[in-house]
């Protein structure tokens, strides 16, 4: 017989090899192994009968019992299992093949089904009740002033300036070390736009030139590293924020400066949201990826679609002499305008490795976080209303 072979334990009514007689205990003699299945069994060696738990007494049927494993490569409880083959002892049928402890699934056999993930929802990336909270706020002030006392909302362009003006500085300092002087620029930004209302375009030239002096002169009293870096960006910020929105004092100035104004800053805040309201819903396509990921051509598209009708109704019944045909060309060029604002400032931010110019408004960002579409706006509007209805 071939040592090497498997066999199965002993059971009552079974012999044990040929050579080494009945196994001791067992039952009374059965019949032999078939030949086919004695080839795949091995001598069962002979164990001695050594008492448990210090006991010199068999077990009630005279069976002895074992202190370590039936067959020498049987593991421990301790070791490691291996795959063995296995025979059910109430039946003389063939041993079962070996059967991994953890059989791994087949490879086509099918998979349970997995729980798809639920789908996220939009997010509209700000605390948009605290937004739309501050814009409220906004609008009731800006509409107060503007038509209460004109004065007052010259005021308000002014403040809105010098904080505009605080913010890009700052942040020019902290993320380029470029040190534009805030005092000159301060002063003559207010200065800008209220000659911009008293004397019109020409007043606002002379302001403007003057404060490029003021930056210039007043970058001397510092050490001479980095003087041509510093007044580059004074001249850039008194150009990009006070100037700009001197057109908007420059429209006030006019007998319905009021509603001027009014068309302007609603023609704006539409666009925005049309943009805003569109991309979220049905954008797909990015417009400038590598400038402002989240803009998407559809979003322009609803910038156009909600300006253009805006400024239909608008100029049909706020502005005097005007004609609906002329707000759809309005509206047209303010949405390309404002999404161009929205854009260049975008620019700066990302070059300047930051998500908002300030923290001044609660889901907003800061000042010029909200002047980025107005600025740029302000001076096609004031050259448009100009053309179709007269400087007033």
């Amino acid at each position: 017989m071939n040592d090497s072979s498997w066999g199965a334990p002993p059971q009552a009514g079974y012999w044990g090899p040929s050579d080494q007689g009945p196994v001791q205990g067992a039952g009374p003699a059965g019949p032999a192994y078939d030949a086919h299945y004695a080839q795949q069994t091995r001598p069962m060696p002979i164990v001695p009968d050594v008492p448990e738990h210090g006991g010199d007494q068999d077990d009630d049927q005279g069976t002895a019992r074992l202190s370590g494993p039936l067959f020498r490569d049987e593991p421990f409880h301790d070791q490691p299992v291996r795959d063995e083959p296995y025979r059910d002892p109430s039946t003389s049928a063939q041993p079962y093949a070996a059967v991994p402890r953890n059989p791994e699934p087949m490879p086509d056999a099918p998979q349970p089904a997995q729980p798809e993930p639920a789908p996220q929802k939009k997010s509209a990336g700000r605390d948009l009740g605290a937004a739309i909270g501050v814009g409220v706020g906004l609008g009731v002030v800006i509409i107060a002033s503007l038509f209460v006392v004109k004065a007052v909302f010259v005021g308000v362009i002014a403040v809105a300036v010098v904080v505009g003006l605080w913010e890009l500085t700052s942040r020019l300092q902290e993320r380029k070390d470029i040190k534009a002087p805030l005092v000159p620029l301060a002063i003559g930004g207010a200065a800008m736009v209220v000659a911009g209302y008293a004397r019109g375009a020409e007043g606002a030239w002379v302001a403007m030139a003057l404060t490029a002096l003021a930056v210039l002169a007043w970058r001397m009293t510092e050490p001479p590293e980095g003087y041509l870096r510093d007044v580059t960006a004074g001249l850039f910020a008194a150009f990009y924020v006070p100037f700009l929105a001197t057109f908007v004092a420059m429209m006030l100035a006019a007998d319905d400066g009021a509603w001027r104004v009014l068309v302007f800053l609603i023609l704006t805040v539409v666009s925005d949201t049309g943009a805003y309201a569109v991309g979220w819903r049905f954008g797909k396509k990015k417009l400038a990826p590598r400038i402002s990921p989240g803009k998407t051509r559809e979003g322009l598209l609803g910038a156009v679609a909600f300006a253009m009708v805006a400024g239909a109704l608008c100029m049909q019944f706020l502005i005097d002499d005007g004609t609906w045909w002329q707000g759809l060309l309005l509206g047209l060029v303010v949405a390309i305008s404002a999404t161009l604002g929205d854009l260049g400032e975008s620019m700066i931010k990302r070059d300047l490795g930051i998500k908002d110019m300030g923290t001044l408004l609660p889901g907003h960002g800061g000042i010029m976080d909200r002047l980025d579409s107005l600025l740029p706006t302000a001076p096609v509007v004031w050259l448009l209303l100009v053309i179709f209805v007269g400087s007033g």
